[in-house]
């Protein structure tokens, strides 16, 4: 499988993860995807790289300038103007403000393909989500620094773009060095990490060490927890690229990020699960690196319940982990069904032609939209009448767990009890 291993012992941010990632790409390459990111219409935006030696280590440095200007990649919300003083970006800011809104306007105007924006969408989300929990105010209410947030934009998008481009099977990133001590902001000292970047870390391995300072930005958090398939060492893989993003500060060890792409034997994992263990998936892993999902639409006003019936069963043999139908009035006051099909990219067409064969539709809509999951597993528990199946979710701050129905309507048949009954008798 083309694995990607984001090695992150100096912390990560964005600019960082943009030059480290360009330098997996051929050198011949390289110029030519600088021009794209730099037309990709972000207003003001430039993107240049220079050669840059750490401790010997010769490397990338990516450098994005708003209006020929070199910015911070730093959020603001209204209360706080942070002025955080990390190691890839120190410089002070006077300008206004704008809201997640705008930003997620400016992304959807760029010239990228959908999923790069998603993605960008979903990586700004959890940022401004970090934000709001960190100062307790709604996300609608946090803000971000204008010329900074066309910066931050700018690594998002960049990243989200060259992962594209190399589409990696897996991404799996190392225990990441968030720095230590304190950072200094507009309206006192912060602790490092910062409490976004803390937040967004959460339940990922993270270490302080020596190294006094931000090492890992709220924009280079975000990008590794969204993209992230697991977080660990590096696997037996054989290498084919490596890649060294810079920063601009210079510390006792090499202040880059460095990323190695290469192949590993399928089903290689560095976070395996035990075997009791399975995990449930309906066509989108839970964290994978691409929430697109692909939401089919068309209306009938011709078909009976019957013939409905059939085509829903063929369109899941497909591919499709959802197909729902809503009734709806159509032309001539004709009572039809608006079918809906929800299936991920890769069995788009497959699908396509099971609804063209089964139904009598002769146009089919398409909507690409983001899809929030719970992560989820099943596990089998013994009890006195005997092993059942038990599917746990979590996340999103979210835990619960419940028996499977067709276990527990066995059980009722063969005790002859009511679902209930067998419920309570098996609540803790």
């Amino acid at each position: 499988m083309k694995t990607l291993y984001i090695e992150c012992n100096m912390g990560a941010a964005g600019d960082m993860l943009t030059a480290a990632l360009l330098e997996l790409f051929p050198e011949d390459e390289r110029k030519n995807i600088v021009k794209e990111l730099n037309e990709i219409g972000i207003p003001g935006v430039k993107f240049e790289t220079e050669s840059s030696v750490k401790c010997g280590i010769t490397g990338t440095h990516m450098m994005v300038t708003v209006g020929g200007k070199e910015e911070s990649e730093e959020m603001y919300d209204h209360h706080h103007e942070h002025e955080h003083e990390h190691h890839n970006h120190e410089h002070e800011h006077t300008h206004h403000h704008s809201g997640i809104s705008d930003v997620k306007s400016i992304i959807g105007s760029l010239k990228l393909p959908t999923t790069v924006k998603l993605n960008a969408n979903a990586v700004y989300q959890l940022i401004a989500e970090a934000e709001s929990h960190a100062h307790n105010m709604p996300v609608s209410d946090i803000h971000f620094h204008e010329v900074g947030s066309l910066d931050a934009i700018a690594d998002v998008v960049a990243v989200c773009y060259l992962l594209k481009k190399l589409d990696a099977g897996k991404i799996i990133v190392s225990p990441v060095h968030v720095g230590s001590g304190q950072v200094k902001c507009a309206h006192g000292i912060l602790p490092v990490p910062a409490p976004a970047t803390a937040y967004i870390l959460k339940d990922a391995p993270i270490y302080g060490g020596k190294i006094k300072g931000e090492l890992c930005t709220p924009t280079g958090a975000a990008l590794l927890k969204y993209f992230a398939d697991s977080f660990g060492e590096m696997p037996v893989m054989k290498v084919s690229a490596i890649g060294y993003g810079m920063g601009k500060k210079d510390f006792e060890a090499a202040n880059c990020v460095r990323v190695i792409l290469g192949e590993t034997e399928s089903g290689a994992s560095s976070d395996s699960k035990p075997d009791t263990c399975q995990t449930v998936s309906d066509g989108y892993k839970p964290g994978s690196k691409s929430p697109v999902v692909v939401e089919l639409n068309f209306n009938v006003d011709d078909m009976t319940g019957e013939q409905i019936g059939f085509a829903t069963e063929r369109i899941f043999d497909a591919g499709a982990f959802e197909v729902f139908t809503v009734p709806v009035m159509m032309k001539k006051s004709r009572p039809g069904h608006l079918i809906k099909v929800l299936c991920d990219e890769s069995h788009r067409e497959k699908i396509l032609e099971a609804i063209f064969k089964h139904t009598t539709t002769i146009g089919i809509r398409e909507v690409l939209c983001s899809r929030y999951i719970l992560d989820r597993k099943i596990t089998e528990v013994s009890t006195k009448y005997g092993n059942i199946h038990k599917k746990e979710v979590s996340g999103y701050g979210t835990k619960r767990a419940k028996y499977e129905y067709e276990d527990l309507a066995k059980i009722a048949r063969e005790q002859n009890l009511s679902i209930d009954e067998i419920k309570k008798d098996l609540a803790p």
